[in-house]
């Protein structure tokens, strides 16, 4: 007869995601998660069958918990005209108010990407996450300037998308420069808003 399971395994999840966002998935050893979690190996092992099997849980906790909240605002219904300024200025506010010592800079996403250039199902994961990004940022400039053409909604909004992607990747290393995208991002958005 098996164990019963005594631990709350999202909070085991939460706290496997910030090591994993902190060093990465092969920074990470299983002693850290041990020390984060404070379980076992055999207890990890038991419950996600192995390193990868909970840095998978992390990236669905992450998606869940971190990213559609945060692009929640952009695909609400209906969009509100301000959502492109509400998104990347509350991204600003939370890269420039992050602790510099917090394991949660940058997108555990992001971080992950040189994983992912070898790893075919973690590759389709980020790829994802930036098509939804886009596809969201994408609605919501439609919502703001409704006279846009399908082309300047997809060229503006593939540089939006980026200007997120960069700002969260550079926040890893210089959270300064982080919020300089974010505001280049804010002053194109409001360029848009002033000729439409």
């Amino acid at each position: 007869m098996g164990r019963t399971q005594t631990f709350d395994t999202e909070r085991v999840v939460q706290a496997a995601r910030d090591v994993f966002w902190d060093k990465g998935f092969e920074g990470t050893s299983l002693p850290d998660l041990e020390l984060a979690t404070g379980l076992s190996r055999s207890s990890l092992y038991n419950a996600f069958t192995s390193k990868r099997g909970l840095f998978d849980a992390a990236i669905e906790n992450y998606l869940d918990q971190v990213i559609r909240p945060r692009l929640s605002v952009l695909t609400a219904e209906p969009t509100p005209p301000d959502a492109l300024h509400t998104y990347f200025s509350g991204l600003s506010r939370a890269i420039a108010t992050l602790p510099d010592d917090s394991p949660r800079r940058g997108c555990l996403l992001l971080n992950s990407a040189g994983l992912a250039s070898h790893d075919e199902a973690l590759r389709l994961v980020v790829d994802s996450y930036r098509a939804e990004l886009g596809a969201a940022v994408e609605g919501a400039l439609r919502a703001s300037n409704p006279g846009l053409d399908a082309v300047s909604v997809s060229t503006h909004g593939r540089l939006l998308t980026s200007l997120s992607v960069s700002a969260l990747l550079v926040a890893r290393i210089n959270k300064d420069e982080a919020v300089a995208i974010l505001a280049t991002a804010l002053d194109q958005i409001a360029a848009w808003a002033h000729d439409a």
